[in-house]
């Protein structure tokens, strides 16, 4: 592995092994660096290019663009160059192989095959990044490389490879003992019922609505008892309100980030009006890091962290903006796709993006500039705290937004998505490319997080969602209720989900050996045939492991589907009586 340095990178600590700075550029492509920076490599017809973690379309990235740029986009059809990770490694297998790192945490573009089918072109703003560079003999030791230099993955605790059941919904407490309830009498199994934001006080972080729970830590302690664990969700923002002590903490201990005039930056979130936390600043990371305590007193052993791109529904500044388009629109000055494109781009808008700073070791970064590492240095700060503050034990900890290196605290969850038949094929596609960069530790909302669902879909996605080891089925509010007793046939749920149970030592020996030897939990079936042509191109099934693969269904009515045998292979079919 080999480390080039252009001009003046800022330090993401993604990669934790030292390299001595190469002279030089990398042996393939050419680089300009003039008027920014551009990458360029000729791709010959048969490479694959694999990588890019939680991206959009095929697990080879070949034919399209992609924009690392964390992105709070719940619509993810297949023109989203952008969606809420970014992680810049690309994987070249063809006639040699060759990994790529573009260490730059701002917004970069690769247009693999896009503009021209046979050339790979990687462009950003500034030339101002590191570049790693690995060959190997195999994609398969390339990715182990590229694992031990940016070090071991993160490893949550057994409970978290249970089931899990979550809806923005839940509020009182007899919301989650129905929930509990329900499993229960259906005898389907379930470890964890997720916190959406309603159980906080006015959407505020680290606070707990008094009015709905009176003792939060009891109510968690009798979960408990039921061998359930209850895991609340973190937002980024922190509500601008007088009295509540995280913002009068952050205001006094200078930790949110600031505008060039040295102001508050002030942005519209759930709670309101909210200030955000400069986790770029380590002392701004210890100190909200440490408010998770209030949440592990009560007994808490868990958390999911949000809105991390971060999410910006407007700002003070964007509604001005608006205004102007409207006032401009009524003048005759403006067209209406104007007005329509300015309400459009009010929510994360990059002037807004471009509006504050962080403190960077001294110094003050455009937060555009360093965008990407937002989320994964929450995360980090979680992290590290919860470490400390649990000392010996193990956190469930996974976030939304993300940067290669955030893989070291917590694991991801592949955002918002729908209840659509084509996202049950996208959460099995992208899991191969966040093993490639560290992430482990992931999975999708199982039957769809918005839009209502069916049947027939929950069933199917559950299917996969036996397999990562983040297993969670997730919904919105005012979508149609998804819990697995909520369907007829409520036996072929409990089969389903029993099925994981039954796995389980199976899957957590797979996941640790995966961790531990920097090695991949799910494999594109060409990384264990490399020489199989027709291996190379398949899309819709994965190796788990070194003994199984997965081919799941993800077709509307469909009462199976044809799969692709590299070798000769045992079919297993798990009963619900408990046979094989």
């Amino acid at each position: 592995m080999k480390k080039f340095k252009l001009g003046t990178p800022i330090e993401t600590e993604a990669v934790v092994v030292d390299f001595p700075v190469e002279s030089g550029v990398p042996s393939v492509g050419e680089i300009k660096t003039k008027d920014g920076f551009e990458f360029r490599l000729k791709l010959n017809d048969g490479d694959i290019v694999y990588g890019l973690g939680e991206s959009n379309r095929g697990i080879n990235k070949r034919g399209y663009k992609y924009v690392s740029f964390c992105a709070d986009d719940p619509n993810h059809v297949e023109d989203k160059v952008s969606l809420y990770g970014a992680h810049n490694f690309i994987l070249i297998d063809g006639s040699k192989h060759v990994g790529l790192f573009f260490d730059y945490p701002g917004k970069i573009e690769f247009d693999i095959g896009y503009t021209k089918q046979d050339e790979l072109v990687i462009s950003c703003e500034n030339a101002d990044m590191y570049i790693y560079e690995i060959e190997g003999e195999s994609s398969k030791a390339i990715v182990k490389e590229f694992r031990k230099a940016i070090g071991r993955s993160y490893i949550p605790p057994k409970f978290a490879f249970g089931y899990g059941q979550s809806r923005w919904g839940y509020i009182t407490p007899d919301d989650f003992k129905e929930v509990e309830d329900g499993y229960r009498k259906n005898h389907i199994p379930l470890d964890m019922i997720y916190m959406d934001i309603d159980y906080m006080e006015s959407y505020k972080d680290f606070t707990i609505n008094k009015d709905c729970f009176p003792d939060f830590k009891s109510f968690v302690e009798e979960r408990k008892a039921n061998h359930v664990h209850l895991v609340p969700i973190i937002d980024a923002g922190v509500k601008i309100e007088d009295g509540y002590d995280v913002y009068e903490e952050g205001v006094k201990g200078g930790f949110f980030c600031k505008k060039e005039d040295g102001t508050l930056f002030t942005g519209e979130v759930w709670p309101g009006y909210t200030h955000f936390p400069d986790f770029l600043d380590p002392k701004a990371r210890e100190w909200f890091g440490g408010k998770y305590k209030v949440l592990t007193d009560a007994g808490i052993d868990g958390f999911w962290n949000d809105m991390n791109e971060p999410a910006v529904f407007f700002t003070p500044e964007g509604v001005e903006r608006l205004k102007e388009t409207f006032e401009k629109y009524f003048a005759g000055e403006a067209h209406i796709f104007d007005v329509q494109g300015a309400t459009w781009g009010i929510s994360n808008n990059i002037e807004d993006y471009r509006s504050f700073y962080h403190n960077v070791n001294g110094r003050m970064v455009r937060h555009d500039k360093i965008h990407n590492l937002y989320g994964y240095n929450m995360t980090r700060a979680a992290g590290e705290a919860l470490g400390k503050i649990r000392e010996g034990k193990r956190t469930l900890l996974f976030s939304r937004s993300s940067y290669i290196g955030m893989h070291r605290y917590g694991g991801i969850w592949t955002g918002d998505n729908k209840s659509w038949w084509s996202h049950i094929l996208l959460n099995l596609k992208q899991m191969a490319g966040l093993n490639m960069c560290g992430f482990l530790y992931s999975g999708a909302d199982l039957g769809g997080f918005g839009e209502n669902t069916t049947r027939d879909l929950v069933l199917r996605h559950l299917a996969l969602g036996v397999f990562t080891p983040l297993m969670r089925n997730h919904a919105a509010h005012n979508t149609r209720h998804q819990e697995c007793y909520q369907f007829e046939h409520v036996e072929d749920f409990r089969n389903v989900v029993s099925v994981r149970y039954r796995l389980l030592p199976y899957l957590y020996s797979e996941f640790m050996k995966a961790a531990l030897n920097d090695e991949m939990y799910f494999k594109p079936l060409a990384f264990e045939f490399p020489l199989d042509e027709r291996a190379r191109h398949v899309e819709d099934q994965l190796f788990l492991g070194n003994e199984i693969m997965i081919a799941p269904v993800y077709e509307q009515n469909a009462i199976g589907r044809y799969v692709y045998l590299p070798e000769r292979m045992k079919f297993i079919k798990f009963m619900p009586d408990g046979s094989i």
